[in-house]
């Protein structure tokens, strides 16, 4: 038979192709697969066909296994010598089962033949089973496998061809498959390293919490840059399929900023999961009832990424009574309080990435082309380590410094290390200004003073200074800007670097102007010229550094 038109993905996360073609080759391989297959290439359909060489032994092969699970349709092609094939009737059991564990769509062809006549069976197909039995044991249960299969298959709704044009037919089921290819798959990331076992460790999360029927709930928390967003994409591209209808909302909070925003957010969750219905949304409160009453028999998978306010998931995925059976709502969030006043228990916290997979992310964006520069280790070792895991900044980083040689790196290097990048920064003041205004106060003194102190210790000197401290640590930890480590208060060097630039940017030539001093230098100038200013609220010097 055929080869497929480009060879499967080692990955288990990656769908490997569009529509899997099951048929037997001496009934079709000549006339109609051949004009099938090409119609199909020509719309941009990946299909694969199995060849003989798949075809090993007794068992099938474990990339035929692989390329019927990786595909979103299965065209069954039932003709008169199908069921005599017993290879046929395997790849038939397996799609079958497939069909049932992970929603394939199963699209039955029968070609010169009646659908009664598969299921039944009768005719050749009743001839074929006989053959079967008489060789592998009337209570085979291999032969009760296939015999379920054929009734299974042959009891779904698909299209017959007795005679008459086969072009026509073939339009049929271009028709057809247009309406279940018409979800395409999200682009995740220029080079997603890392991501696959970060979505196994979610859907593991999922697998644990809840049975088949539970409508599920689940956040994905960190901070800006972590790579929410990729590992939320990538989850929904390996589960999409299970589901009768899928959203992805990006760019929740800033949408919901604009006029009519959460609005606008109702009607395209709406549109996306009903087909592109054009169903109008004139208020919040309306879109609300509607999203319960059109989506409440429904098994769904709306994601909704970068929530920032409670009011946003209230408007689009307020409870699971919301939904149908199996449902599975992502919510993507800077803030794991947001997600835990929704009613949200199951969390999945994003990670940075290792050291190793850090260091390939960096060089996948900063060497393109790694024959024609060469650049120092060390230099390389710094960018990455400064970086420290962040995906973000190891693209940013990478993609800045590729092309460039090596006094072009040791430039932009010790510049980085006093002046965080504009791209990097922007995404992770985001965080700092959904803050109210004593949280940010505690953040600041934390960015320029007390990172890497005991949590008791920092909790006494801003409970002196009229903070109240054990609700604000708290706040900040939720939104991903410090965390607690056996006691200790740390924070990402990139978010640190962006607390003190906030300062610095309160008077940039002026330290007296500014609101915290941690240099000594810059404390030394202005005690010895005496141009401090009631601007300074707090100096800390470390006397190791002095």
């Amino acid at each position: 038979m055929a080869s497929s038109s480009s060879s499967s993905s080692s990955s288990n996360l990656k769908r490997n192709c569009h529509v899997f073609l099951s048929f037997r080759g001496t009934d079709v391989r000549n006339n109609f697969l051949g004009h099938l297959y090409a119609a199909l290439d020509q719309k941009g359909v990946h299909t694969f066909m199995d060849s003989e060489e798949l075809r090993i032994g007794e068992q099938i092969s474990p990339a035929l296994m692989e390329a019927i699970k990786g595909s979103r349709v299965a065209i069954i092609v039932f003709s008169k010598n199908y069921a005599a094939s017993r290879w046929c009737l395997e790849e038939l059991a397996r799609i079958m089962e497939c069909k049932e564990q992970r929603d394939l769509k199963v699209f039955p062809v029968f070609y010169k033949v009646e659908p009664r006549e598969v299921r039944t069976p009768r005719k050749s197909y009743r001839k074929a089973m006989a053959t079967h039995e008489s060789k592998f044991g009337k209570d085979s249960q291999e032969v009760k496998r296939w015999e379920k299969a054929l009734r299974d298959a042959g009891s779904l709704s698909g299209l017959e061809f007795h005679e008459g044009d086969e072009a026509e037919l073939i339009k049929r089921i271009i028709k057809e498959l247009s309406i279940h290819l018409e979800r395409t798959p999200l682009h995740v990331a220029k080079y997603p390293v890392g991501i696959d076992s970060r979505v196994q460790q979610v859907i593991s999360l999922l697998e644990n919490e809840t049975g088949d029927d539970d409508v599920l709930m689940v956040g994905l928390w960190g901070p800006g840059g972590i790579g929410k967003t990729t590992i939320a994409k990538a989850l929904y591209n390996y589960i999409e399929k299970d589901f009768q209808g899928t959203c992805f909302l990006e760019r929740v909070r800033e949408t919901s900023n604009e006029s009519n925003g959460l609005v606008s957010l109702q009607e395209k969750l709406l549109s996306q999961i009903l087909s592109h219905r054009n169903l109008a949304v004139y208020n919040v409160d309306g879109g609300i009832t509607l999203i319960r009453e059109r989506l409440c028999c429904k098994k769904i998978l709306p994601v909704l990424d970068d929530v920032d306010r409670l009011a946003q998931p209230d408007a689009l995925a307020g409870g699971g009574h919301w939904f149908g059976q199996g449902s599975r709502i992502i919510v993507t969030s800077r803030d794991k309080h947001l997600l835990t006043s929704h009613g949200i228990t199951c969390v999945h916290e994003a990670k940075t990435l290792s050291d190793d997979e850090a260091r390939d992310l960096f060089c996948r964006h900063a060497f393109l082309d790694r024959k024609k520069i060469e650049i120092r280790r060390d230099l390389i070792d710094r960018a990455v380590h400064y970086a420290n895991g962040l995906p973000l900044a190891l693209q940013v980083f990478g993609s800045f410094l590729c092309g460039r040689k090596e006094p072009a790196w040791e430039s932009a290097l010790r510049n980085l290390s006093k002046s965080p990048d504009h791209t990097i920064n922007s995404v992770l003041k985001t965080s700092f200004y959904g803050l109210d205004d004593k949280a940010r106060e505690i953040f600041l003194d934390i960015s320029c003073f007390f990172k890497g102190k005991r949590i008791e210790y920092i909790k006494e000197v801003l409970d002196n200074c009229g903070f109240e401290s054990t609700i604000g640590i708290e706040v900040l930890i939720e939104r991903s800007l410090i965390t607690n480590e056996n006691g200790y208060l740390q924070m990402h060097d990139l978010i640190q670097l962006m607390g003190k630039d906030i300062v610095i940017q309160e008077c940039r030539n002026d330290p007296g102007q500014r609101s915290r001093l941690w240099l000594f230098e810059d404390v030394s100038d202005i005690l010895c010229g005496d141009t401090g200013t009631n601007a300074v609220k707090a100096i800390v010097l470390d006397s190791r550094k002095a």
